[in-house]
């Protein structure tokens, strides 16, 4: 009989990839992959190690996990992921529940490493994170068929001060053109209408390839693919070039909605987090992609609390986000990452503080999307059908605005039955800070 392998997959969509391609190589090498954790005999958690919260989820994923040793079926246990890259050694030391680690450039590996836990060995698979996609027709996607993520690149150069992303996940490394066209490819005779474009910089993909940002002509190959959408997440606003803008005021395919993540609006916090711009010239793009670009969604994140921010500084963020009126954004609170240069500078605030600030920031800018989302009311959106939402009792979807997981959601009423992983227009009627809600008008 087959061993079944069960998974729980945490963190970004970046280390989701990481996760389907190891569930490809699982699946080729026969084991029955199975979501009823419960009855896995072998269980997979792949961690997520980016900020304090995410370090504690995965601990305490870990540990559940580890609990199916006595009340299931569960036999081993492999942690993979950042929190191993980071920890490996220490967590198999401390956490005797754990069978074996596997850092974030192990990934290929799986299935030695697993062979090599079924002799009775605790493996520390982890080393250089440097590993090379394995390419079209690898993954096992665990998202729903007519949505895809494509990795285009790992690791980053930019070494911003608050951030161990470079030491977990090493430098920027770009995948070929061809490789990356190849598995959108196969993603689209797979099913998938919208293909979802992910790094850890995605508009700095090609420079360590060819010297230049190469990302405009990765996007032309993969406009040709019988997809409907094309998303961009993780945008860095030093290189979002005037040759990418123009693409995305002029496609058909592309999604007029850029994921940004600018930090802060400060220029001297800016500069302690080892990042460009000023809130001016922040402003200025923010406008000029709003001109360029007609109907653009904008999201955004901020990193509240650096260590040194004044009342004053904070201030100046949220004047900035009043000016900006992003759609969507994140807020997030510093915390001190072990190995990062910002965690031992002076001037650390007190949690307190910083929580206070991002509820501050964060009640603010629900305000300005629920202005945003009002102004919806009575439009007709394109929406992306994901299914029946017993909850609501209405159909849900996503709109061009929305990517999955972080933004809103459309509910909608249909006289008929949508088919999940097709596209209706639906008019708005209503609107929450998050969500819409309307009724399918074709």
């Amino acid at each position: 009989m087959p061993v079944k392998v069960g998974f729980i997959s945490l963190g970004c969509p970046k280390n989701r990839v990481d996760s389907e391609i190891m569930l490809g190589c699982l699946r080729r090498a026969q084991y029955e992959l199975t979501g009823d954790i419960e009855n896995a005999e072998i269980i997979v958690v792949n961690t997520c190690g980016f900020i304090t919260a995410a370090k504690e989820e995965s601990i305490a994923a870990i540990l559940e996990a580890a609990r199916f040793k006595e009340t299931g079926r569960c036999r081993s246990l492999l942690v993979a992921g950042c929190l191993a890259q980071r920890y490996g050694g220490a967590l198999l030391e401390e956490m005797p529940e754990i069978d074996g680690v596997m850092g974030t450039g192990s990934v290929p590996e799986i299935i030695s490493v697993l062979n090599r836990m079924e002799t009775g060995a605790r493996p520390l698979a982890v080393g250089s994170p440097l590993y090379r996609h394995p390419g079209a027709g690898s993954r096992v996607l665990t998202t729903p068929g007519h949505t895809a993520y494509i990795k285009i690149a790992e690791g980053c150069d930019s070494r911003c001060s608050y951030c161990a992303i470079p030491d977990i996940r090493g430098p920027y490394r770009s995948r070929p053109q061809e490789d990356i066209v190849a598995e959108a490819r196969d993603l689209c005779d797979r099913g998938a209408r919208e293909l979802i474009i992910v790094a850890q910089e995605t508009t700095r993909y090609g420079i360590d390839l060819s010297g230049r940002f190469a990302l405009v002509e990765l996007l032309a190959q993969i406009e040709k693919l019988p997809c409907r959408w094309i998303r961009l997440m993780y945008c860095h606003p030093d290189s979002l070039t005037d040759e990418l803008v123009a693409l995305l005021a002029g496609s058909e395919k592309i999604c007029r909605y850029i994921d940004i993540p600018l930090q802060h609006a400060s220029k001297r916090v800016l500069q302690l987090m080892n990042r460009k711009g000023s809130r001016h010239e922040l402003l200025g793009l923010v406008r000029r992609l709003r001109r360029s670009i007609p109907g653009l969604t904008l999201r955004t994140t901020f990193l509240v609390g650096f260590p040194g921010e004044t009342e004053a500084e904070f201030q100046e963020l949220m004047d900035f986000m009043t000016e900006a009126r992003f759609e969507r954004a994140g807020v997030f609170g510093f915390s001190p990452e072990e190995g990062t240069p910002a965690a031992s500078l002076p001037g650390q605030l007190d949690e307190l503080i910083i929580k206070e600030r991002v509820e501050r920031a964060m009640i603010l800018q629900q305000g300005i999307s629920l202005e945003h989302n009002r102004a919806l009311i009575g439009r007709e959106l394109a929406v992306l059908v994901e299914g029946w939402d017993d909850g609501q009792k209405m159909y849900r979807g996503r709109g061009e605005g929305d990517a999955p997981e972080i933004d809103g959601r459309v509910y909608f009423a249909s006289r008929g039955e949508p088919r999940t992983g097709g596209f209706v227009r639906v008019r708005v009627l209503d609107a929450g800070e998050y969500d819409l809600s309307g009724v399918q008008v074709e």
